[in-house]
């Protein structure tokens, strides 16, 4: 086995175990955050249900975006959307047999990596033409957005310039996944991309990027619109009242 196949497969368990840990932690640090007030952003429903389906919204639509900014909201949308069908397809490399609906994503997510690239330029564009925007950029969301278009362009090439040995490739991620390493295909492209998309998942839970499971966590987003009908109370308040003491006495 190359040295080459060890130190790529030695990666991919540190980010894997980097990624999951800490989103689980912040995860965990998210939902131990105090929410003293009720700050749901109006029109806010009055009932979990609409809550629900609020998120739902949001999630699936960005809603809020769309009012806010329609070429924002545009950008966004098709990079998240042709993001998620790429991932999809991506999973033919960790299951044997490919399951049938993974089978049925293929083409969609062939050309959604077009879609995914043409999203992230136009969200960094405007990161240099608008003004305000600009003005608020720091470098790391420069370098987050460097790093997801290097890793769409990358995966363009294999898949149409530079072409790599996808049996091998797969044959390597099913044997990490079960401690059978497998011999890693050594295409520069390729191990760029794979080295790219390593780094993502190192620096994912230290970077804005983390949106994805936070937005669950917003106060402005989850909470339901009954100031008036219920007393709201944060977890450090409640204990204190049962204490029998008022806040600062």
């Amino acid at each position: 086995m190359s040295v080459l196949t060890v130190l790529y497969a030695l990666l991919f368990y540190v980010a894997t175990a980097t990624l999951a840990g800490g989103v689980a932690w912040k995860c965990w640090v998210y939902a131990r955050t105090p929410q003293p007030l009720k700050i749901p952003i109006p029109p806010a429903p009055a009932t979990r249900r609409g809550v629900v389906l609020r998120m739902l919204t949001e999630v699936t639509l960005f809603r809020s975006l769309f009012r806010s900014n329609k070429w924002i909201w545009l950008f966004g949308w098709i990079f998240h959307v042709a993001l998620l069908a790429v991932l999809l397809r991506h999973l033919r490399y960790f299951t044997e047999p490919v399951w049938f609906w993974v089978d049925m994503v293929q083409p969609f997510g062939l050309y959604a990596a077009f879609a995914m690239l043409a999203g992230l330029v136009g969200l960094w564009a405007r990161r240099f033409l608008v003004d305000r925007v600009r003005y608020i950029s720091s470098p790391s969301d420069h370098l987050m957005l460097a790093l997801l278009v290097a890793i769409a362009a990358s995966g363009l090439a294999m898949k149409y310039l530079v072409h790599t040995d996808i049996i091998a490739l797969k044959a390597f991620f099913l044997g990490l996944m079960v401690f059978s390493w497998q011999e890693l295909p050594a295409d520069p492209v390729l191990l760029v991309h794979l080295a790219l998309v390593a780094v993502l998942m190192i620096v994912f839970p230290l970077s804005k990027l983390l949106h994805a499971p936070g937005v669950f966590f917003s106060p402005s987003l989850n909470q339901v619109d009954d100031a008036r009908e219920r007393r709201h109370a944060a977890g450090w308040s409640a204990k204190i009242v049962r204490a029998g003491r008022t806040p600062g006495g």
